[in-house]
């Protein structure tokens, strides 16, 4: 992780926020999600503005071509009935991305779960993929 430290970085403001909604989604009642993108000349990774609520959303609000982190907090039921409230992220992957961007994002990935502290990731590349992250929430 050092080397990717030195390469991508957040800023105080951005970790902060990150934080906030780890903590402010743990007991919400409806999914909770925000999109994170890197800057390419300065590599810094930052969130976008708008907190999503549902995950045809958050499909509606990723390019079709250009790769992004999603933190997601998505409170289920339980296959054995018990509620939980995953904190995942979604690594969006389009098929159509650049050889450049993949591995932009590739390399900060290590980093943003760890900044983030999330405890899965699950790619992602296809608006059905994001539509059905509910049901792989479910499993556990």
């Amino acid at each position: 992780m050092a080397s990717e430290a030195r390469l991508y970085q957040f800023s105080p403001d951005t970790t902060a926020r990150l934080r906030k909604f780890r903590l402010s989604t743990s007991r919400a009642k409806t999914p909770q999600a925000i999109i994170l993108t890197i800057d390419k000349k300065t590599f810094e990774i930052k969130p976008a503005d708008e907190v999503y609520e549902s995950l045809k959303d958050v499909a509606d609000g990723l390019p079709e071509h250009a790769p992004r982190f999603v933190l997601l907090s998505y409170p289920t039921t339980l296959k054995d009935g018990r509620m939980a409230t995953p904190y995942v992220m979604l690594n969006w992957m389009p098929v159509t991305v650049g050889a450049e961007l993949r591995m932009l994002y590739a390399g900060a990935k290590e980093l943003v779960r760890n900044t983030a502290e999330v405890g899965k990731i699950l790619e992602v590349a296809e608006e059905e993929d994001i539509i059905g992250v509910g049901e792989v929430l479910k499993e556990g």
